[in-house]
């Protein structure tokens, strides 16, 4: 072997040697969501807010978004030498429905800030920090299948929320689905077809008595089954119906 094919080697033995687990290992996360399955507070367990937990998700772009159950979080973030490493974590300003919604977005973020460390335990992920540690697994992609509940009108590209006090849900079950508006649509279980991304579905008849605040609901579940079909697509767990013209309905599990 001549030398410089031998210093060459050696070169690249270095290089991988000191840089290669820990690359790797933080591209193991990206592109991934890892939700909170144990959260605790010096040696605690930490209570959260019902309904709530922890969100980080690692993006192809390396950066970091967070959320615990109100503001999201994000940031360019480095995950060199097992430290999480974010260099200017942005919150949103949403008004929480809760004070404790607030101070548990404000605990995260001064765990995130903190430079905290971070390694994998199997498919886990553990971030501890000074006084915490949260334990998260991967999220696990949402199917079709299973209850979905209506949380936005899709019109002209532009999202409203329900109206309040209305709960309406659309179930995929066996081959059939279940539209429940609480009024004339009343959760009867009818058939459908999947064609790739198209939900293959006509209305049944229902009775047509007004239903005050849930009328809305129900004229735009009808427009979106108007051709007897609906495109859907699901990011995480959020379920898009939309009809051709691009109106319809986001869902969530």
């Amino acid at each position: 072997m001549s030398n410089r094919i031998a210093v060459a080697v050696l070169l690249l033995a270095t290089v991988t040697a000191c840089g290669g687990p820990s690359a790797g290992q933080g591209a193991d996360l990206r592109g991934k969501v890892y939700v909170s399955s144990s959260v605790t507070e010096q040696g605690k367990p930490r209570t959260m807010v019902e309904g709530t937990r922890v969100e980080l998700r690692f993006t192809d772009d390396d950066r970091l978004i967070a959320t615990a159950g109100c503001n999201q979080m994000q940031s360019p973030v480095k995950l060199d030498d097992g430290k999480l490493s974010v260099a200017d974590l942005a919150m949103t300003a949403m008004g929480c429905p809760k004070p404790e919604l607030h101070q548990q977005d404000e605990w995260l973020s001064k765990l995130l800030g903190a430079t905290p460390s971070w390694k994998l335990d199997g498919t886990n992920l553990v971030v501890t920090g000074s006084n915490s540690e949260i334990v998260l697994a991967t999220e696990q992609p949402a199917t079709l299948e299973g209850t979905w509940t209506v949380n936005g009108i899709v019109t002209n590209d532009a999202v409203s929320s329900v109206p309040a006090g209305v709960k309406a849900t659309i179930s995929f079950k066996d081959g059939n689905i279940l539209i429940d508006t609480g009024c004339n649509m009343n959760g009867a279980e009818q058939p459908f077809e999947l064609d790739g991304q198209k939900i293959k579905h006509k209305l049944g008849p229902t009775t047509l008595k007004s239903c005050g605040p849930a009328d809305e609901v129900e004229n735009a579940v009808r427009a979106t089954f108007e051709n007897s079909e609906a495109t859907y697509e699901i990011d995480r767990t959020t379920l898009s119906l939309t009809n051709a013209s691009g109106a319809g309905l986001k869902l969530g599990k």
